[in-house]
């Protein structure tokens, strides 16, 4: 009783907070090269095309006046339902009164056609279905190209309607097609929806005019495309439908041609509203994507894996060159950082960037992640002995670069922009470099390698046994010679470099539970960084620290602990980046493929037990 009653808390409370403010109350959807997120009242609020990191079409999530939208409305007599068709990635909301009923049906087309490629159009296709009655409708539909640095102007034509951005440097359109009235859709007219219509929104004039028809057979075929994707997903005991959306959230993120991944779809969103916190993810970290390697690899979506090794071996074709933390998304190692003064930010939270500084940051821990995804492939999937010899090159060209770097401090997972650390974490992974080098050894080559690297492996390891623990804080801290505690430990026990067991390990986990813990929700730490102290909770850190209780005995405290923060998921369980301890708001970029990786992952060791 006791449970029921808080769960049903929990969801009034979530009901109540909704109402208050925006909470990123939006699902995504996407096609492996863009994506689109809509807002729970329909109203599209972001999009970039053609594709992920391309300026914004429609931007109103970063500028409510001038960033543009495209939403359809009803009187206020309509109660609005948002929802995914089960196990796809195909977006439904649903409005209806006493009299009137229609369905919303927002998608991006993505099927197979022939010799195994897809079809994936930089477009949006909107369908509108009647259910009963004869709905009023209303169509905001208000573009507004290349973030909006300027006005975008609409004009009617036969076929469709054509959204122009022109100044003395760009020039730049967008195509609406539709079989409602063009008069009503570009003067916002109230009208019946009296049959079953279509928007297709598209960054290409078509060859041939799109209709009803054609529009629902793509919707047909996208959807079979999402459920034959979610049938190769293992079923689970526990939670396996929020291991699902989690999938399909990551896949999403993907991006096909060249095979990365991003961190997340948007820009800009604060960590906490009205600090400076504000990043653009559109871009693919080594270590965020070779964590959701990791993941996909054991839900056995192999096809993910294999674009990602790809982009991997093309990224790296100089033995002497060293990784960046991260790349564009088709490979650009430049990713200068701009603010959009023009642009008011998400809730008036300033700046909005795009591009991302951090590349030129130093982090010694990407190459034990990647070294530990490629070493989890090789373990897993068979390969042609040529792309293995392309692998082992790039495992021994990294292997290299921890020899020669591992003493040195670097930014760190958190990316700190001031003095370099020598972080606990960023020693950790280079001890998982060579750990996991040796092993890749001993699969394709008989360890001849191995036994050179074993004592470095060996010494990696007695330094951070050595030089990490605090006899003050009973516990392995954020980095040597300080006292502050760090979420990012917690993941010693995962890379197996301490046994649950060990003393020291549980004794670690407790201690930053009990400093770091705060309703629920974690800090990733508490000590100053560049810009002050730390005041939103990492959601991946509550993962973490949810898999460690597991780890070490407390399952109970574990899973309560999970289901509260699954109960601070937007409507349809999504999640970003961060969360607000006060009023469990969603924070951060959205969705956020480091906190779906680690919520599948925590699912899977629940599932173990």
């Amino acid at each position: 009783k006791q449970l029921c009653f808080l769960t049903f808390a929990a969801k009034y409370a979530k009901k109540i907070m909704n109402k208050i403010f925006n909470n990123l109350n939006y699902g995504i959807i996407g096609n492996c090269k863009s994506s689109a997120l809509i807002y729970k009242d329909s109203s599209i609020d972001w999009c970039c095309l053609p594709q992920f990191d391309s300026p914004s079409v429609f931007g109103k999530i970063l500028d409510n006046k001038k960033g543009g939208y495209f939403k359809i409305t009803c009187n206020k007599s309509y109660t609005v339902n948002q929802f995914y068709y089960n196990n796809t990635c195909i977006l439904i909301t649903n409005f209806k009164n006493n009299e009137n009923e229609f369905d919303l049906i927002d998608f991006m087309p993505r099927y197979e056609i022939e010799n195994s490629s897809f079809y994936s159009s930089p477009e949006i296709i909107r369908l509108l279905r009647v259910k009963k009655g004869k709905p009023k409708i209303r169509i905001d539909y208000k573009p507004s190209l290349e973030y909006a640095i300027g006005e975008t102007i609409n004009y009617s034509k036969k076929n469709f309607i054509v959204s122009i951005f022109e100044d003395s440097n760009t020039y730049e359109n967008l195509y609406l097609y539709s079989n409602i009235d063009k008069e009503n859709i570009l003067n916002s007219n109230e009208f019946v929806l009296e049959k079953d219509s279509f928007f297709m929104i598209s960054y290409n004039e078509k060859i041939s005019n799109p209709d009803i028809s054609s529009c629902v057979l793509a919707y047909e075929k996208t959807k079979v495309y999402w459920l034959n994707w979610c049938s190769k997903t293992p079923k689970f005991k526990l939670y396996n439908s929020e291991v699902l959306r989690s999938a399909m959230t990551l896949k999403l993120l993907t991006y096909e041609k060249s095979g990365a991944v991003l961190a997340a779809a948007t820009t800009s969103i604060p960590e906490t509203i009205g600090e400076v916190r504000n990043w653009d993810y559109r871009f693919c970290w080594i270590r965020d994507a070779s964590m959701v390697i990791k993941v996909i690899t054991k839900l056995g979506h192999k096809k993910i894996v294999k674009n990602f090794i790809n982009y991997i071996i093309e990224l790296v074709p100089d033995k002497k060159e060293k990784l960046q933390i991260m790349y564009g998304i088709n490979g650009q190692k430049k990713l200068t950082e701009k603010t959009l003064e023009h642009l008011s930010g998400y809730e008036n939270s300033k700046p909005v960037r795009i591009g991302n500084a951090a590349y030129i940051q130093k982090q010694n821990d990407i190459y034990g992640i990647l070294i530990d995804a490629i070493h989890y492939q090789i373990e897993k999937f068979s390969a042609k002995d040529f792309q293995n010899e392309k692998l082992w090159s790039i495992v021994k060209s990294m292997v290299w670069v921890v020899e020669n770097n591992w003493k040195m401090p670097d930014k760190g997972i958190w990316e700190f922009r001031n003095e370099d650390q020598h972080f606990t974490f960023s020693k950790l992974l280079c001890w998982v470099a060579i750990d996991r080098a040796i092993k890749i050894s001993n699969l394709i080559q008989g360890g001849k390698s191995a036994k050179k690297w074993e004592p470095l492996r060996d010494e990696i390891k007695k330094d951070i046994l050595e030089k990490s623990w605090n006899k003050k804080k009973k516990s392995f801290t954020q980095s040597y010679g300080n006292n502050h505690l760090d979420a990012s430990v917690l993941l010693m026990e995962y890379y197996g470099f301490i046994d649950a067991k060990n003393p020291k390990y549980v004794s670690t986990v407790k201690a930053i539970e009990k400093e770091l813990l705060v309703d629920g929700l974690m800090y990733r730490y508490k000590n100053e960084d560049d810009f002050g102290l730390p005041s939103s909770s990492f959601t991946v850190c509550t993962f973490w620290l949810i898999n460690s209780l597991n780890k070490i005995g407390e399952y109970e405290k574990a899973k309560k602990m999970f289901d509260k923060l699954l109960s601070f998921s937007n409507h349809l369980g999504l999640f970003s980046e961060d969360i607000d301890f006060e009023n469990k708001r969603l924070l951060g970029n959205f969705p956020q493929a480091y906190s779906h990786l680690a919520l599948i992952d925590t699912v899977l060791n629940f599932n173990n037990k």
